[in-house]
């Protein structure tokens, strides 16, 4: 969060915080906590947020660069302000940082499970069309198979043309005139 903003939630000046936190600097070393934005962020957050930073009324705009505070920066913060305002304010600015925390993590492990279940989508697809093709191959045997039974029943159902019958010998015992 830039001073600024940060000043206007705890309702003093931004001079006075940016005091604030330079007489107690040793609490802010590192980027962990604040740093100094340069000219060419300052220039690039202008242009992106016009309607939300005012400049300075004086000629040539600011005379100095805001700082930026991380969230640790601005729990420190509430250490430099000692106001009642500052300690609410503070509390309500934890509690917006840990929310959107857990919305990233949140968000982040949903993409996660998404992410794995297209994959496992991708891999049961696959896995279909391998499928497809095998039955496809299993079906082309079946039917071969089914076509050779159907011609063999074909060829068994053909009725020959009765054959002329020839005289057969009796069997049995004979007599002279059965020769």
């Amino acid at each position: 969060m830039l001073d600024f903003d940060l000043a206007e939630l705890y309702q003093v000046e931004t001079k006075r915080l940016k005091e604030s936190v330079r007489r107690n600097i040793e609490r802010f070393e590192g980027e962990n906590f604040m740093f100094e934005l340069t000219v060419e962020e300052y220039n690039s957050l202008i242009i992106s947020l016009r309607s939300q930073i005012a400049t300075s009324k004086e000629k040539g705009g600011r005379r100095h660069m805001p700082f930026a505070f991380t969230e640790q920066g601005v729990a420190m913060l509430s250490s430099v302000l000692k106001s009642e305002r500052a300690i609410l304010v503070n509390r309500s600015i934890i509690r917006t940082f840990v929310s959107i925390r857990k919305y990233i993590m949140s968000t982040t492990m949903i993409t996660a499970e998404l992410e794995a279940i297209k994959a496992k989508l991708q891999l049961m697809e696959r896995n279909d069309e391998e499928n497809l093709e095998a039955i496809n191959d299993l079906s082309e045997d079946m039917r071969k198979e089914i076509d050779t039974i159907y011609q063999a029943i074909a060829a068994l159902s053909v009725k020959e043309p009765p054959q002329k019958e020839t005289q057969r010998q009796k069997i049995g015992f004979k007599t002279k005139n059965d020769k």
